[in-house]
């Protein structure tokens, strides 16, 4: 087989030369100056062993090639040139046949290519393709993977093994690549647009993981709404990554990204609407809403359109990517009736009162499962530890696949007192990495008339979630006793001076404490203070500046309180054991009265 690859960047042309030095035939489809150098000198080919002047075949464009019906089509353009591209080749005479009778292979990133081929030709493989490389300047290219130039995970589009692939992959193996052949091709390439979506922070911006986090979890919520899933290239691939790692050739230091090499050259062509546009475009095919990568797509487009230099946008200027605390009934309404509803937990407890499961039963929020508060957001109480220590994150994962939830999804808490137990759910998930929760603000009574149900509701489809734990930021028992930033205790007033203790071996509070009863952030009705009501109150308990923890008695309300500070604006640290672990411990002092 001869290979044709059309596009002569960074990835076409290190394909077009890794297949030349195997001794493959191979003609590279390269334009302007670049294929005008080539096709003088040869392309100059750097790798970290060293570089070659390679004299692979030059042609530019489809009336300079004749083809055969042993030939080999290879996109390796950018996605928004594919459509020009597949016009100008899919009726071209090949032999006995036409082009379109030809396989074609697509080295792209993006969902679009493989679909857009197949409406030209018969037989479209696509690979999803893990390879740093860089375009230099006319007739340069490096190359930067470490043992291998790339990794494809080269499959038939959309299913099928057409006997063709193998020997493709073998090829490409002979040119030096780790090839794995995949069965389900849409999958991977979903995983690598996953991996794409930073691209264009990295060229807007410079690498900002939060975003990038951000990105990956709004793509994952459409792919949930529209019925795909992605691979988790790292996860399930056959081929050990690294063998692709990039590292230093030569003199040049690597550019970055593709999107980010398209913003240096000034082309004024990015590839953002095939990658974050992807992502929008499902979202609004499937009703989720997307406004980060709707954002960043827009910002990259007027930077390529005004040829800004990459890391010349400002961040801030990015809608805010970390979700509310708070839903109100009437949005949750809304969201209960999208294509992409989100998991509903019913965390109904309360200090003394064993009942929240048949409270469950009584009547719930339509389609919400039940969560037990002391077995799945605790782990069983030890005194040395607490009442509700940390559930071991095996345990917490197997609970949160239980309650459906996966990978990208959006989740609400809710109780009936005022999210003071809810809030358990709120901070655990959000500690597990898990980014969009929210609490029903004013919980269950918020609802209202609406719709609810009895009985033991539905058995929900196990979710996929991966937990993360130290999302969120914990104290030790060490750290509260010495915490230099302002430490609030979220208990009532009469246990925080020590007049009562119910359920604790001792009473009073850590000393330096200040007293922040949990039941003060709320309303009469049982929802949240205004975000400024709140800010003005924790600046008047000095919490405004600096850092802040908080305690409580077994770290259930001091979650709430976590949350009332996030809706004011104020990062904080939870204690996990709380006055529970803190006055199991004889050694520790306790301070008792009104001052801290």
């Amino acid at each position: 087989m001869r290979y044709i690859i059309i596009g002569a960047g960074a990835i076409g042309a290190t394909v077009a030369a890794q297949l030349h030095l195997a001794g493959i035939p191979a003609v590279l489809i390269a334009r302007g100056e670049h294929g005008a150098a080539i096709r003088e000198h040869g392309l100059r080919y750097l790798r970290p062993g060293g570089e070659r002047m390679v004299r692979v075949a030059v042609a530019e464009g489809a009336h300079e090639v004749e083809l055969t019906a042993e030939d080999v089509l290879v996109l390796a353009t950018k996605t928004q040139d594919t459509e020009d591209v597949l016009r100008e080749w899919s009726w071209r005479p090949a032999g006995d046949s036409a082009a379109a009778d030809l396989p074609i292979v697509s080295l792209q990133n993006g969902l679009e290519n493989e679909r857009a081929a197949l409406r030209r030709f018969r037989t479209v493989f696509g690979a999803a393709v893990w390879q740093p490389a860089t375009y230099l300047r006319p007739g340069e290219v490096s190359a930067e993977g470490a043992e291998n130039p790339g990794v494809f995970w080269l499959g038939q589009y959309p299913a099928g093994r057409d006997p063709r692939l193998a020997a493709i992959a073998e090829d490409f193996r002979a040119a030096e690549f780790a090839v794995q052949i995949v069965s389900d091709l849409p999958r991977w390439k979903a995983g690598k647009l996953l991996g794409n979506l930073a691209n264009a922070v990295d060229a807007l911006y410079g690498p900002d993981k939060k975003v990038a986090d951000e990105l990956r979890a709004e793509a994952l919520r459409v792919f949930n709404a529209a019925g795909m899933t992605a691979a988790n290239l790292h996860e399930e691939s056959e081929i050990d990554i690294s063998v692709a790692r990039p590292v230093p050739v030569a003199d040049h230091a690597r550019v970055g990204s593709s999107t980010r090499q398209s913003l240096v050259r000034g082309t004024g062509s990015v590839e953002g609407d095939f990658l974050n546009g992807e992502i929008v475009l499902l979202g609004r095919l499937h009703g989720v809403p997307t406004p980060l990568n709707e954002a960043v797509q827009h910002r990259l487009g007027l930077a390529a359109e005004r040829k800004e230099a990459p890391g010349s946008a400002n961040i801030d200027e990015l809608p805010a990517i970390v979700p509310p605390v708070l839903i109100t009934a009437g949005e949750l309404a809304r969201q209960l009736e999208s294509a992409e509803p989100p998991v509903l937990l019913d965390v109904r407890w309360a200090l003394g009162d064993p009942d929240g499961h048949r409270h469950f039963l009584d009547g719930h929020l339509p389609g919400a499962v039940y969560v037990d508060l002391d077995t799945e957001l605790a782990a069983p109480p030890v005194p040395a530890e607490g009442r509700h220590p940390l559930p071991d994150p095996d345990a917490l994962q197997a609970a949160a696949r239980r309650w459906g939830i996966r990978a990208g999804s959006r989740v609400v808490a809710y109780d009936n007192t005022g999210n003071l137990a809810a809030a358990r759910a709120w901070w655990l998930l959000r500690w597990a990495g898990v980014a969009d929760v929210r609490l029903l603000d004013g919980g269950l009574a918020a609802w209202g008339d609406r719709p609810s149900e009895t009985g033991f509701g539905r058995t929900p489809e196990p979710g996929d979630v991966v937990v993360k734990p130290g999302a969120m930021p914990v104290l030790t028992m060490d750290e509260a006793g010495s915490f230099p930033g302002t430490l609030l205790d979220a208990r009532a007033g009469e246990r925080y001076r020590g007049e009562q203790e119910p359920v604790d071996p001792r009473a009073g509070h850590i000393p330096g404490a200040v007293s922040a009863p949990t039941a003060e952030n709320l309303a009469a009705d049982g929802r949240f203070l205004a975000p400024e009501e709140l800010a003005a109150r924790f600046e008047a308990l000095g919490a405004a500046d600096g850092q802040v923890g908080v305690y409580c008695g077994s770290g259930v309300t001091a979650a709430h309180e976590v949350a009332a500070l996030a809706v004011a604006g104020i990062d904080a640290a939870l204690y996990p054991g709380s006055w529970s672990q803190w006055s199991n411990h004889p050694e520790r002092p306790a301070a008792t009265g009104a001052k801290p």
